[in-house]
């Protein structure tokens, strides 16, 4: 039985609030990355998605120079223990309708973050979903 520390992403970004879009899209771009956690000084803000980019900020035309990550984060924050169960991840995301979900130690603290793309290549490696995940980046 995997634990959701077996199967997580353990390097987070971090960027701050204000941060330019566009920057940020090069950051998410160059680390081979689908999202990055956002600071508001030394406080966890939210979670920026390449989803957010699209749904947020793409489709509302907002300027990439100068809209700042912190107007278009998520700001709800999921969390799971590092030590639960990856099926429990599973079952978390489909509840809350997520991709990804911060992971957190027992003192709260985060250690990475886990993905529907990450469960898929260690829970089922035959699967279709597995087989998107692997060949693109992202996941």
């Amino acid at each position: 039985m995997y634990r959701v520390n077996d199967v997580m992403t353990k390097q987070v970004v971090y960027l701050p609030a204000e941060t330019p879009l566009d920057e940020a899209a090069r950051v998410m771009k160059e680390s081979d990355i689908g999202d990055v956690v956002v600071t508001d000084g030394a406080t966890l803000a939210g979670v920026l998605t390449d989803r957010d980019i699209v749904v947020r900020a793409v489709a509302e035309r907002a300027d990439p120079g100068t809209t700042t990550i912190g107007s278009i984060i998520t700001r709800e924050v999921v969390m799971i223990e590092q030590h639960c169960t990856a099926s429990e991840a599973a079952a978390l995301m489909r509840e809350r309708n997520i991709r990804r979900v911060l992971v957190c130690d027992n003192e709260r603290k985060l250690v990475g973050i886990v993905s529907l793309g990450d469960l898929a290549i260690r829970m089922d490696p035959r699967s279709a979903l597995s087989d998107i995940s692997q060949a693109a980046p992202n996941s």
